[in-house]
C-alpha cells in the first residue's frame, strides 16, 4: 500500500509494510553542492506534486569501510546531494507519539541512515516515530577551512537541520515535536554529544542516547586547521579544492587518514568557536544541556573490534602493549599496564590489558565523564554496560564496540547479524529487554533502573545474568580519577 503525507515542503508518497509507514530519502536541507560546499546547509527547495519517498537516497560519498559488519556502503549509490532521512511510523497524522533521531556511525568518515539494522518497523511497532539520517561526511563535512565559518561542522550541523526538520513535520507523521530523542552509536554517539553543548542545537530535542561515545571527541581548531592544510597541499589550494570532484576530494582525504594514523581521527566536529564556542563537556558541565534526559552507556570490550585486526595482536608482549600504550597517553603507558594487569590479574595476558586501557580511554570513562557532567545540574541520567559477547572469530571480539545496535534495534534477524551476535533464545530475549528500556526512555524518560549518581553509580548490565550493579569495573575508573583521556 501507499501512504501519503504533506510536509512543510511538499507531498511526499511512501510505503505501508505490515501497519508500518516507511517514508524515505526526504529532503531535509537543499543539495550541498557547488557554492553550498562546505557552507552550513540550506533549508530545502519546495517540490511541486507528489514526491516519491519510496526509495532510498544516495549515501554521503565516503571511501571504502575496513569495519563494515553487515552492509558494503561503496556499494551503494554515493552523491553529495546526500542531505535526506527516512521516517517510520505506525500511523501518519494521528497522535503524538514519541520520536527518535538516529544519528549513524562510522568513524565521521562512513556510514548511513539506511543500514539493515536501522530498520525502523520494530520501533515504530512499539509506538515511536523512527527518523534516520545522512549527514555530509569526512572531509566534505569536517574540514575546517578558516575562510568558510562552520566549515568544519558542516556535519554537526547537517544533523541539526535535520532535527529542525522533525520539529517543523513530524507531527504530520504522528510524531510529537515536544517528545525528541536524539540517539546515536560511535561517531553517532559522539555526535550526540556535541549536540547537547551546540547552541544551535538547544531546544529541538529533550533526550539523548549516546552509545559508545560522548562529549570528548572534538578537536581544536588549530588541530583542525593543520589537517586541513595537508588536504589543500595535495589539491592546490582552496579554489581547486572547491571545483574538486567528490571522488578527489575523498584520495585526499584518503591520504592525509594514512598520514595521520590510525589514532588520530582527522575529520571530526571542531571547536572553531562559532558553532561549537567550546568543548562541548565544558558546556555540559556549565548546563547546556541541563534540561535534556540522559541515557549513556558502552560495551565492555569495545576495542576488540578495532584491535583484533592489528597483526599478532594476541601474541603482543608487554613490552610492545606498554609502547602503545605510551603513544597514546605519554607518560602514562607504564603506569596504566601495571595498574590494569594489577586490578585485572596475572592471568590477563598483555593483549586483554591493551582491550580493557584503551577501551576505557576511548569509550568508557568519556561516557562517564559525562555522566558526572550531568549531575551538575540535577538531569536525570542512566548509565549501561553491555557484556554480551560475540561469537565471531571463535569469541575473540568478546563485548565489541557495534554489539549492541541489533539488540537496540531488535535487528537480530537481519540477514548475516546472527554470526556477529548471535542467536538463540537467550539472545532474542536479550534484544527485546533492551530494546524495550529504549521505547520506555523516548515514551516516559525512563528506561526502567535506578538513575546514575557519581556516589552510586547504578549502572544496568546487559548481557549474561543482567540486572542492576553498582560502579561495574569500579576498580578500573578510580585509575583514571584525575586523568584526562585524551591526555
Amino acid at each position: 500500500m501507499m501512504a501519503t503525507v504533506e510536509t512543510r515542503y511538499g507531498t511526499v508518497e511512501g510505503l505501508e509494510r505490515g501497519g508500518v509507514g516507511q517514508f524515505r530519502g526526504i529532503p531535509f536541507a537543499a543539495p550541498p553542492t557547488g557554492r553550498r560546499r562546505w557552507r552550513p546547509p540550506a533549508p530545502p527547495e519546495p517540490w511541486p506534486g507528489v514526491r516519491d519517498a519510496t526509495r532510498f537516497s544516495p549515501i554521503a560519498p565516503q571511501p571504502p569501510n575496513r569495519i563494515s559488519i553487515i552492509s558494503r556502503p561503496e556499494s551503494l549509490p554515493q552523491d553529495e546531494d546526500c542531505l535526506t532521512l527516512n521516517v517510520f511510523t505506525p500511523g501518519p497524522g494521528s497522535g503524538a507519539r514519541p520520536v527518535m533521531v538516529w544519528i549513524h556511525g562510522g568513524g565521521f568518515t562512513a556510514g548511513s541512515g539506511r543500514n539493515p539494522w536501522y530498520d525502523g518497523t520494530s520501533f515504530a511497532r512499539d509506538g515511536v516515530v523512527v527518523v534516520t539520517i545522512n549527514y555530509r561526511l569526512g572531509a566534505l563535512g569536517f574540514l575546517h577551512l578558516e575562510e568558510l565559518p562552520g566549515s568544519g561542522n558542516c556535519g554537526l550541523l547537517d544533523q541539526v537541520a535535520a532535527l529542525r526538520w522533525v520539529q517543523e513535520n513530524i507531527a504530520a507523521f504522528g510524531g510529537d515535536p515536544a517528545n525528541v530523542t536524539v540517539f546515536g552509536e560511535s561517531a553517532g554517539g559522539m555526535s550526540v554529544g556535541a549536540l547537547l553543548g551546540m547552541p544551535a542545537a538547544a531546544g529541538l530535542f529533550h533526550r539523548a542516547i549516546p552509545q559508545s561515545g560522548a562529549a570528548s571527541s572534538v578537536q581544536a581548531a588549530v588541530e583542525a586547521g593543520d589537517v586541513a592544510d595537508r588536504v589543500l597541499a595535495r589539491l592546490g589550494g582552496l579554489d581547486a579544492l572547491l571545483a574538486a570532484p567528490a571522488d578527489r576530494v575523498l584520495q585526499a582525504q584518503a591520504e592525509v587518514t594514512e598520514e595521520l594514523g590510525p589514532r588520530r581521527l582527522g575529520f571530526r566536529p571542531v571547536v572553531d568557536g562559532g558553532y561549537l564556542p567550546r568543548p562541548p563537556l565544558d558546556a555540559v558541565r556549565a548546563g547546556s544541556a541541563a534540561s535534556v534526559a540522559l541515557l549513556t552507556g558502552t560495551n565492555r570490550d569495545e576495542m576488540t573490534l578495532f584491535l583484533a585486526a592489528t597483526p599478532d595482536f594476541r601474541q603482543a608482549g608487554e613490552d610492545v602493549v606498554v609502547r602503545r600504550l605510551e603513544r597514546a597517553l605519554p607518560g602514562r603507558g607504564r603506569s596504566l599496564y601495571d595498574e590494569y594487569r594489577s586490578v585485572l590479574g596475572a592471568s590477563a595476558a598483555p593483549a586483554d590489558v591493551w582491550v580493557a586501557v584503551e577501551t576505557d580511554r576511548v569509550f568508557r570513562v568519556p561516557a562517564i565523564r559525562l555522566a558526572e557532567a550531568m549531575a551538575g545540574h540535577g538531569g536525570d541520567r542512566w548509565m549501561y554496560l553491555f557484556t554480551w559477547e560475540s561469537p565471531a572469530m571463535d569469541g575473540a571480539l568478546r563485548a565489541c564496540h557495534a554489539l549492541e545496535i541489533p539488540f537496540v534495534w531488535d535487528s537480530l534477524a537481519v540477514r548475516g547479524t546472527e554470526a556477529f551476535a548471535g542467536g538463540g533464545p537467550a539472545a532474542e530475549a536479550l534484544a527485546k529487554e533492551m530494546h524495550a528500556a529504549w521505547v520506555a526512555f523516548a515514551r516516559t524518560g525512563d528506561p526502567g533502573w535506578d538513575r546514575y549518581d557519581p556516589t552510586r553509580r547504578a549502572t544496568r548490565v546487559f548481557g549474561p545474568g543482567t540486572g542492576v550493579e553498582d560502579d561495574p569495573l569500579g576498580a578500573l575508573r578510580r585509575l583514571w580519577e584525575g586523568v584526562d583521556p585524551a591526555g
